[in-house]
């Protein structure tokens, strides 16, 4: 891919951040073409200890860092503090993620920042936002998840002789919140363009999960559903679920009688089909119905592959999907046209197809240009240029 200028070339963001909501948050701008300068205390970033690991680099660190510049400076040295004001008085944005202790005690509180730096957007991801409880800021991923609701989701669709799902993905708040945060960060920056005005943006990851509510958490909201400890409180109804085939699994997902004729129709109207009535999706969804819809279903999708059969069964009008794994994304055909995973080369880990945006710029395309940096790589660069 040829090198162009990104989106948000020509401003700077300073990250201090040691979380993965903040660095990703970072990351976002970076890969649009910020010059974003990475802050690390000594001994480098915390998620540079972060697994997994190959050849003894943290791959989480070199997904979250791509594009970024290092410095090392100790923040708890008046020194070192020093130069970090003196980058960001050069600076359009400041990425956080610490809580409000922490901030108080380095000088870098909303109002300490505002004050030194009025024409700064400072941007702050924390668990439940400005002014919780100091306990509450001790959060982790999982107790954010919980917090706002998802994890009550993850016994869904969960077979009876299996434990609970975990939850829903090792840092998914932390890359949520970070969508919102880069989202709100470039939108304050277009303000400060125009008005020459900076401005503080408190982020609550507990918040932005509240925000993703779906179907499920909002029936109980609404009183169609009451909540409790079944493990089949949260499932969306119906015999939909995941499906053993030939080679993997399959989702599907179907509640009304053009579903079932379709998928009938798919798999040539086997004769226990005639058992169900036409409409027995929206009117005789019984649990017993659906124990013997998945015992026979079982049956025969276990023999399809689950390429083919989804493919026909979407064209069938049938709403049944891949289920993926990792080694199946880089592989498929939308994401091979789309150039969604970019090649470039790593120090540790050599060639490295990294994930893209989920969008396409024609103009200033998302590119990953450089690898996540070595600890404190551009030091003598960036430091003596803020001295």
């Amino acid at each position: 891919m040829t090198q162009t200028p990104g989106a948000l070339a020509g401003l700077t963001i300073i990250e201090i951040a040691e979380r993965v909501s903040g660095e990703y948050t970072a990351k976002l701008l970076a890969d649009l073409g910020a010059e974003v300068i990475k802050v690390e205390r000594p001994g480098g970033a915390p998620t540079r200890a972060m697994g997994p690991f190959k050849g003894g680099e943290s791959a989480l660190f070199a997904y979250l860092n791509t594009n970024k510049k290092s410095v090392v400076l100790d923040l708890d040295q008046p020194e070192d503090r020093a130069t970090l004001d003196r980058l960001l008085s050069r600076a359009h944005a400041l990425i956080d993620d610490h809580d409000e202790a922490w901030c108080e005690n380095h000088g870098l509180s909303q109002a300490a920042v505002a004050e030194a730096h009025p024409a700064l957007v400072h941007t702050v991801v924390t668990p439940f936002g400005q002014g919780a409880p100091a306990e509450w800021q001790k959060s982790r991923p999982i107790n954010v998840i919980n917090a706002g609701g998802w994890a009550y989701h993850s016994p869904s669709e969960t077979p009876p002789d299996k434990p609970p799902l975990k939850g829903a993905g090792r840092f998914l708040s932390d890359y949520e919140a970070g969508i919102d945060a880069a989202m709100c960060t470039m939108a304050s920056l277009l303000r400060l363009r125009r008005t020459g005005e900076g401005q503080f943006v408190d982020i609550s990851e507990v918040e932005v999960q509240i925000n993703r509510i779906d179907c499920v958490l909002d029936r109980m909201l609404a009183g169609d559903v009451d909540p409790s400890a079944e493990r089949t409180a949260y499932d969306m109804g119906g015999p939909g679920t995941s499906f053993a085939c030939a080679d993997g699994h399959v989702f599907l997902f179907m509640t009304t009688r053009q579903h079932w004729k379709a998928l009938c129709e798919l798999m040539d109207n086997p004769v226990w089909t005639q058992e169900f009535r036409e409409d027995w999706l929206e009117f005789d969804c019984t649990a017993p119905n659906v124990a013997k819809f998945r015992e026979n279903f079982e049956g025969w999708i276990a023999l399809q592959q689950k390429l083919p059969i989804t493919e026909a069964a979407q064209k069938a009008g049938v709403a049944m999907v891949p289920v993926n794994t990792a080694a199946d994304l880089p592989k498929h055909e939308q994401f091979i046209h789309r150039e969604f995973f970019q090649k470039a080369e790593h120090p540790a880990f050599g060639e490295v197809a990294y994930p893209g945006a989920c969008y396409r710029m024609s103009a200033t395309p998302v590119q990953v240009r450089t690898p996540a940096p070595t600890l404190g790589a551009d030091q003598e660069e960036t430091v003596n240029a803020a001295s």
